[in-house]
């Protein structure tokens, strides 16, 4: 657990400060101001899923997404007079599903996790990650564009707008308050992160390729470390560091404004994130230990025998039963990333497609009803689960199921 959490808690602290200072720095809002003068105000659904998507594919932490898109969310969706039952389900769509573990470069913590273990990088399996990307985002328009149809025919609008409670209306939101150049200037920072990461991706290893000696800066006692599986987090971290560098110097006053308020709230969110996540893989590597274990894995080696599919359905059981994407990775990797080496060596699998269907399997069945974002969605949009639930579930299984529509085209064509 003390090597999970130290291994992993700056991305964890980094992604959520990067996350508030685009918030506190009026990005957020900017680009989705952006997106909806791009995609227009009736195309609601689409807008509002690409807001999520681009805001989680640069590392703004999801919790951060939610109350970011959702004011657009409500206004656009009232104009459009689309039910507001089906905004979860959209948002859902946007920020937890495809730029959180399937894009290949998405700095989102589950994407980075399997990469210590199979000694990969973010860009593992790019046209895999790709393929599974569109099945997800082509699946979940066509069923909540359905949903939204079906809706309509029915006569069913929005429904219990409140007006006095509505922030600005969607017209408003699009046009530019400040000026189109500063809108335009809102994608540098989450730009940047993505071309630093790439860059030091590549580089680091080059720089260091007998690994990275801490005697040379005074830390002798750290010894020398192997850069191989280590080059992916410290890419993603010094990305963050950039990216949060260059959102404050979009802003700085409204940052600084609320800096002390910000941090604590970043800072406390990675803390209870990491120390979460560090517990599921601590309780992961115990798990390991007991007898009963040994026969359950072996029972489900033996019921898939394909090491790929194996992993795919661990992973996506542990993270539905933990409610918990990273924590449901952290106990599969915690007790059989061994096994799991060992089997893609025998199968002649590279580890790439390992770590895109491990990352892919826990954003599977993560999001059943009793998992916090989930929870944390629906509680900002006023709704219950019983009103909204049902289309954040079909997106759920949408996800899980483009994890074994992954596997079987690589098993089809050996694209990585």
């Amino acid at each position: 657990m003390a090597g999970f959490i130290k291994l992993y808690f700056p991305v964890f602290l980094l992604g959520a400060i990067f996350g508030k200072v685009v918030e506190m720095a009026g990005l957020a809002a900017s680009i989705a101001k952006t997106i909806v003068r791009l995609v227009g105000a009736k195309r609601a659904i689409l807008a509002i899923v690409l807001m999520g998507a681009v805001l989680t594919y640069s590392g703004v932490s999801l919790f951060v997404v939610v109350f970011a898109v959702y004011p657009f969310a409500k206004n656009m969706f009232q104009e459009a007079n689309i039910p507001k039952r089906l905004i979860p389900g959209t948002i859902a769509l946007g920020a937890f599903t495809f730029t959180m573990d399937a894009l290949p470069g998405t700095p989102q913590i589950q994407n980075v996790i399997p990469t210590s273990f199979f000694k990969t990088d973010i860009y593992a399996a790019p046209w895999l990650g790709l393929m599974g990307a569109v099945i997800v985002l082509a699946a979940g328009m066509l069923y909540l564009e359905s949903r939204r149809k079906k809706a309509q025919a029915s006569g069913e609008g929005y429904g219990g707008f409140d007006s006095q409670n509505a922030p600005e209306s969607i017209e408003s939101a699009a046009e530019p308050d400040k000026s189109p150049i500063r809108h335009a200037l809102a994608f540098v920072p989450l730009i940047l992160v993505g071309a630093v990461n790439k860059y030091f991706t590549i580089y680091l290893p080059k720089w260091y390729p007998n690994g990275f000696d801490f005697s040379s800066i005074g830390l002798k006692e750290f010894g020398r470390l192997d850069i191989s599986s280590a080059a992916a987090i410290w890419s993603v971290e010094i990305a963050l560091v950039i990216g949060i560098i260059t959102t404050i110097l979009f802003d700085w006053r409204s940052v600084f404004a609320q800096l002390k308020e910000g941090l604590n709230e970043g800072i406390g969110g990675a803390l209870l994130a990491s120390m979460n996540t560090g517990a599921e893989y601590g309780f992961g590597g115990i798990i390991a230990a007991l007898p009963g274990f040994h026969k359950l894995s072996s029972g489900i080696s033996h019921t898939f025998t394909d090491p790929l599919v194996n992993g795919a359905v661990t992973t996506t059981a542990l993270a539905g039963i933990t409610g918990s994407a990273s924590g449901g990775m952290g106990i599969a990797l915690s007790a059989m990333s061994e096994q799991y080496l060992q089997a893609i060596q025998a199968y002649n699998i590279p580890p790439e497609v390992m770590h895109r269907v491990i990352s892919m399997a826990s954003g599977g069945m993560d999001t059943l009803p009793h998992n916090g974002a989930v929870i944390t969605l629906l509680a900002v949009t006023g709704l219950t689960h019983r009103q909204s639930y049902r289309d954040i579930f079909a997106i759920t299984l949408i996800k899980t199921a483009a994890v074994f529509a992954v596997i079987a085209i690589y098993s089809l064509t050996g694209l990585v």
